[in-house]
């Protein structure tokens, strides 16, 4: 599914993230935000032969969704080069949870580590392809500010609950006409 359009306009973006930080706040002093430890450890690898290992889970305390669809989003940092300093990032990420789970329609996110090109990867389960889409064009306004020009990318995927394709990766199957590999998982470990 070829799904990807740019950055929402700077200021709805930034509206938008706003009122997200409001909502993750309140999520975050009910105790509604968790990170479990069981998908940590595990290696993903995509169809166009990047690899890349699950550092982090968040998911939100809610109902399931009525409308399950896969998120996935990649980006390359601007300024992060090295072991240590992927280390250091990936420890302060912890920090950037309130600019995601106060989005209406999120509902879990696995945290990856960069791959050997740099890419670091989100692999969300979303309430709403339209929810994700908007979260992904608001999201992109905040990544712009430390990533490589060009780098940023994402992918919409309707109808699947993201449990599902980490047990069963062949859903994920390009469309006509997609050419893209970057977001198809093929294999967890």
């Amino acid at each position: 599914m070829s799904n990807e359009q740019g950055p929402a306009a700077r200021g709805s973006a930034w509206r938008a993230v706003a009122r997200c930080v409001r909502t993750s706040v309140g999520l975050l002093v009910r105790r509604r935000v968790h990170l479990p430890r069981g998908n940590v450890g595990r290696v993903l690898r995509f169809a166009n032969g990047s690899v890349t290992t699950v550092y982090r889970e968040t998911v939100l305390e809610r109902r399931p969704p009525a409308e399950p669809c896969v998120l996935v989003v990649a980006f390359r940092l601007r300024l992060v080069r090295g072991r240590a300093m992927h280390r250091l990032f990936e420890a302060e990420s912890l920090l950037n949870t309130p600019l995601f789970v106060g989005f209406p329609g999120y509902v879990s996110k696995l945290w990856c580590t960069h791959d050997t090109q740099g890419v670091y990867r989100g692999l969300y389960e979303w309430d709403g392809a339209d929810r994700a889409a908007a979260y992904a064009t608001s999201l992109w306004r905040v990544l712009e500010l430390g990533c490589v020009p060009g780098s940023i990318h994402y992918r919409v995927i309707p109808g699947l609950h993201r449990d599902a394709v980490l047990a069963e990766p062949g859903l994920l199957e390009p469309s006509a006409g997609d050419s893209a590999s970057w977001w198809r998982l093929t294999a967890v470990a």
